[in-house]
């Protein structure tokens, strides 16, 4: 059995950046002595990766659900980014901020807010429920409407001009279909292409190594949307499997394959990438 691996894996440079930003927070923290002000916390996880996000914990970074949790401490604003009116709060509160928002992400909310300034209809590719998409639908505004498909531009109604942004993570051909559908019913269309250019890349390298490979691993979150539009990418091409952890690994899917892809999202950390090809099996099984 032969594995194809890809160029690039693991972290990209904004969650890189974030778990840089909170792992330099927990040593300034110990450098410290005091009565327990300096806790560290992120409003929701860190990063879109369970398992990094309880290695920090352990460090001593606790994710809280809410705001109410805490009147103290250090609190680390999470690389998807937050909504403006909870920014408006923590500037209120006595917390020690530490902004880790992936610069992708901080270029669609500015974006996002520019172009409800200019009087455009904001429409956003990505899933509602996503909290970057929450924090860009905070910074539109006005009149906003988000869509998953091309499909869901029927459902769109404005007379206004319409500027079209992304989720960071979004797909490339998603939002190369919907731009193309927004053209031909918008005059004064403003696209913006917010794809986090590593996320792109990844993309296309997956889709290239499916393309060459029997069967596709896809190592990452649950709760990655780039690792989920990873497992999709390659599912379409060939058989692809996503897991989390090694655990999940099962050996009937490797029966007859000769050619197994491995790719990662942009929030898998190396030393779960490690432990999973760790498990991968060595010899073609029978």
């Amino acid at each position: 059995m032969r594995f194809i691996f890809p160029k690039k894996t693991g972290f990209c440079s904004g969650v890189r950046r974030a778990v840089s930003l909170a792992q330099r927070s927990i040593l300034a923290k110990r450098r410290k002595k005091g009565n327990g002000d300096n806790r560290v916390y992120t409003l929701g996880p860190l990063i879109h990766n369970p398992q990094e996000v309880e290695r920090l914990e352990r460090m001593g970074i606790r994710a809280i659900a809410s705001l109410e949790q805490i009147e103290r401490g250090i609190l680390i604003i999470p690389s998807h980014g937050l909504p403006q009116p909870v920014l408006k709060r923590l500037g209120k509160m006595e917390l020690k901020l530490i902004d880790a928002t992936c610069p992708f992400v901080s270029r669609a909310q500015l974006l996002a807010k520019s172009l409800h300034e200019k009087g455009y209809h904001v429409v956003i590719i990505g899933r509602k429920s996503h909290p970057e998409v929450s924090s860009l639908l905070s910074f539109a505004c006005g009149e906003v409407s988000v869509v998953e498909t091309p499909e869901d531009l029927e459902k769109v109604k404005t007379d206004k001009r319409i500027g079209l942004i992304s989720q960071t993570t979004e797909s490339m051909k998603v939002f190369e279909k919907i731009s193309r559908r927004l053209k031909t019913r918008s005059k004064g269309l403003k696209v913006y292409n917010t794809i986090c250019k590593e996320t792109s890349e990844r993309q296309k390298e997956a889709k290239g190594i499916a393309k060459k490979s029997d069967l596709v691993i896809v190592i990452g979150g649950k709760n990655s949307a780039n690792t989920t539009t990873l497992h999709k990418i390659c599912n379409k091409i060939t058989r692809a499997f996503h897991v989390e952890s090694p655990e999940e690994l099962k050996p009937e899917w490797f029966i007859g394959k000769r050619v197994v892809g491995i790719t990662t999202g942009t929030s898998t950390p190396d030393w779960v990438i490690r432990e999973v090809i760790k498990k991968l099996p060595r010899n073609k099984p029978h």
